[in-house]
């Protein structure tokens, strides 16, 4: 797969999972009341399935990985991912003057590309890496 296709696709994946991230802690925090570092870890559990099954299925599926390495790498990396997404999110509803929604849309950006690069030569590496 041209690295540019992949890029398409991790992107798409990944814009979708953050947009249920994003979504799953703003209904939980606006309408059931919950503390947004607490609907945080609702908002990741459930954008990781959205996202291992698209970047397994699409953005990574020429590299042939199996799919239970796949899945428990991919776990790892997107655990890593949500520490820091966690972590950066407390600094900033702490430190900074943002909304609690467009503070997690700022995190949710930035760890894209250190998810992007471990995804792809760790995670999913599988049998033909392109």
């Amino acid at each position: 797969m041209p690295p540019s296709t992949r890029l398409f696709w991790f992107i798409a994946v990944g814009s979708a999972a953050a947009l249920t991230h994003l979504g799953v802690v703003v209904v939980l925090v606006s309408h059931l009341g919950m503390a947004p570092l607490v609907a945080n870890v609702a908002g990741w559990l459930v954008a990781f399935g959205i996202s291992f099954t698209g970047h397994y299925r699409m953005t990574f599926n020429a590299q042939q990985a199996p799919v239970l390495r796949a899945s428990g790498r991919f776990f790892l990396v997107s655990a890593a991912g949500f520490a820091v997404n966690e972590a950066a999110y407390a600094l900033l509803l702490h430190w900074t003057w943002l909304r609690y929604d467009a503070a997690l849309a700022v995190v949710l950006v930035a760890v894209a590309t250190a998810t992007y690069l471990l995804s792809r030569h760790w995670a999913f590496k599988g049998i033909a890496v392109p």
